[in-house]
Protein backbone atom coordinates (compact mmCIF):
# COMPACT_ATOMS: atom_id res chain seq x y z
CA UNK A 1 0.00 0.00 0.00
CA UNK A 2 2.99 1.92 -0.90
CA UNK A 3 1.38 5.74 -1.20
CA UNK A 4 -1.75 5.75 0.17
CA UNK A 5 -1.92 7.23 4.04
CA UNK A 6 -3.96 5.17 6.88
CA UNK A 7 -5.26 6.58 10.17
CA UNK A 8 -4.66 4.23 13.18
CA UNK A 9 -6.43 4.67 16.53
CA UNK A 10 -3.90 5.53 19.87
CA UNK A 11 -4.01 3.05 22.13
CA UNK A 12 -4.92 4.92 24.91
CA UNK A 13 -8.35 5.21 23.01
CA UNK A 14 -8.74 1.72 22.87
CA UNK A 15 -7.97 1.07 26.17
CA UNK A 16 -10.72 3.70 27.25
CA UNK A 17 -13.16 2.29 24.91
CA UNK A 18 -12.66 -0.94 26.45
CA UNK A 19 -12.95 0.25 29.87
CA UNK A 20 -16.29 2.01 28.83
CA UNK A 21 -17.65 -1.47 27.45
CA UNK A 22 -16.44 -2.88 30.47
CA UNK A 23 -17.87 -0.67 32.57
CA UNK A 24 -21.37 -0.91 30.79
CA UNK A 25 -20.98 -4.83 30.40
CA UNK A 26 -20.40 -5.04 34.37
CA UNK A 27 -22.16 -8.23 36.02
CA UNK A 28 -23.02 -6.10 38.78
CA UNK A 29 -23.83 -2.64 37.97
CA UNK A 30 -27.37 -2.78 38.97
CA UNK A 31 -28.26 -1.94 35.56
CA UNK A 32 -31.42 -3.55 33.60
CA UNK A 33 -31.16 -4.86 30.24
CA UNK A 34 -32.66 -2.28 27.98
CA UNK A 35 -31.12 0.46 29.71
CA UNK A 36 -27.48 -0.92 29.05
CA UNK A 37 -28.32 -1.95 25.36
CA UNK A 38 -29.12 1.68 25.26
CA UNK A 39 -26.03 3.44 26.92
CA UNK A 40 -23.87 0.94 24.85
CA UNK A 41 -25.63 1.52 21.64
CA UNK A 42 -25.15 5.33 22.42
CA UNK A 43 -21.83 4.74 22.75
CA UNK A 44 -20.97 2.51 20.00
CA UNK A 45 -22.24 5.04 17.94
CA UNK A 46 -20.67 7.98 19.25
CA UNK A 47 -17.07 6.35 19.33
CA UNK A 48 -17.56 4.79 15.81
CA UNK A 49 -19.04 8.02 14.16
CA UNK A 50 -15.75 9.58 16.20
CA UNK A 51 -12.76 7.64 14.74
CA UNK A 52 -14.59 6.30 11.48
CA UNK A 53 -11.64 7.66 9.10
CA UNK A 54 -9.33 5.12 11.30
CA UNK A 55 -8.38 1.63 9.97
CA UNK A 56 -9.96 -0.34 12.44
CA UNK A 57 -11.85 -3.37 10.67
CA UNK A 58 -9.69 -6.28 12.68
CA UNK A 59 -10.12 -4.11 15.87
CA UNK A 60 -13.41 -3.95 15.93
CA UNK A 61 -13.97 -7.68 15.26
CA UNK A 62 -12.28 -8.27 18.01
CA UNK A 63 -14.15 -6.02 20.41
CA UNK A 64 -17.32 -7.47 19.13
CA UNK A 65 -16.02 -10.84 20.03
CA UNK A 66 -14.74 -10.06 23.71
CA UNK A 67 -18.54 -7.87 24.43
CA UNK A 68 -20.57 -10.26 22.76
CA UNK A 69 -18.97 -13.12 25.61
CA UNK A 70 -19.40 -10.16 28.47
CA UNK A 71 -22.87 -10.11 26.86
CA UNK A 72 -23.15 -13.72 27.06
CA UNK A 73 -21.75 -13.64 30.71
CA UNK A 74 -24.49 -10.93 31.85
CA UNK A 75 -27.38 -13.05 31.04
CA UNK A 76 -25.85 -16.50 32.47
CA UNK A 77 -25.35 -14.68 35.85
CA UNK A 78 -29.09 -13.27 35.80
CA UNK A 79 -30.54 -16.45 35.27
CA UNK A 80 -29.17 -17.39 38.64
CA UNK A 81 -31.13 -20.73 39.73
CA UNK A 82 -30.35 -24.29 37.86
CA UNK A 83 -34.27 -23.98 37.26
CA UNK A 84 -33.87 -20.82 35.44
CA UNK A 85 -30.88 -21.69 33.48
CA UNK A 86 -32.34 -25.20 32.30
CA UNK A 87 -35.99 -23.80 31.48
CA UNK A 88 -33.82 -20.89 29.63
CA UNK A 89 -31.57 -22.80 27.77
CA UNK A 90 -34.30 -25.14 26.87
CA UNK A 91 -36.15 -22.20 25.42
CA UNK A 92 -33.33 -21.05 23.05
CA UNK A 93 -33.11 -24.38 21.24
CA UNK A 94 -30.69 -26.39 23.48
CA UNK A 95 -31.29 -30.29 23.66
CA UNK A 96 -32.57 -30.98 27.54
CA UNK A 97 -29.20 -33.55 28.11
CA UNK A 98 -27.01 -31.01 27.31
CA UNK A 99 -29.07 -28.32 28.95
CA UNK A 100 -29.39 -30.15 32.36
CA UNK A 101 -25.40 -30.57 31.88
CA UNK A 102 -24.71 -26.75 31.57
CA UNK A 103 -27.24 -25.40 34.13
CA UNK A 104 -25.37 -27.56 36.58
CA UNK A 105 -21.95 -26.74 35.75
CA UNK A 106 -20.44 -24.73 38.97
CA UNK A 107 -17.62 -23.28 36.00
CA UNK A 108 -17.58 -19.45 36.67
CA UNK A 109 -19.47 -16.94 34.51
CA UNK A 110 -16.60 -16.04 32.31
CA UNK A 111 -15.26 -19.46 31.53
CA UNK A 112 -19.16 -20.51 31.11
CA UNK A 113 -19.57 -18.05 28.52
CA UNK A 114 -16.65 -19.31 26.05
CA UNK A 115 -18.79 -22.46 26.12
CA UNK A 116 -20.44 -24.29 22.89
CA UNK A 117 -23.28 -23.96 24.38
CA UNK A 118 -24.01 -20.48 25.40
CA UNK A 119 -22.29 -20.13 21.92
CA UNK A 120 -25.04 -22.29 20.57
CA UNK A 121 -28.07 -20.64 22.56
CA UNK A 122 -27.35 -17.19 22.85
CA UNK A 123 -26.08 -16.56 19.43
CA UNK A 124 -25.09 -13.00 17.71
CA UNK A 125 -28.61 -12.64 16.34
CA UNK A 126 -30.13 -13.50 19.38
CA UNK A 127 -27.75 -10.86 21.41
CA UNK A 128 -28.78 -8.31 18.29
CA UNK A 129 -32.93 -9.23 19.66
CA UNK A 130 -31.97 -7.89 22.89
CA UNK A 131 -31.20 -4.58 20.69
CA UNK A 132 -27.47 -4.88 21.30
CA UNK A 133 -25.62 -3.35 18.57
CA UNK A 134 -21.97 -4.13 17.22
CA UNK A 135 -19.12 -2.03 16.56
CA UNK A 136 -18.21 -3.71 13.60
CA UNK A 137 -21.58 -3.58 11.68
CA UNK A 138 -22.20 0.25 12.55
CA UNK A 139 -18.88 0.75 11.45
CA UNK A 140 -19.92 -0.88 7.83
CA UNK A 141 -22.81 1.19 8.33
CA UNK A 142 -21.56 4.11 8.49
CA UNK A 143 -18.57 3.53 6.27
CA UNK A 144 -21.31 2.16 3.11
Amino acid sequence: MKGKTRIRIHPKSVVKMRGMVKEFTSRSNGMGNELRATKLRRYIMGWINYFKLADMKKLLLQTDEWMRRRIRMIYWKQWKRVKTKLKMLKSLGIHEQKAWEYANTRKSYWRTTNSPILSKSLTNNVIKGFEFIFFSEYYRQVTA
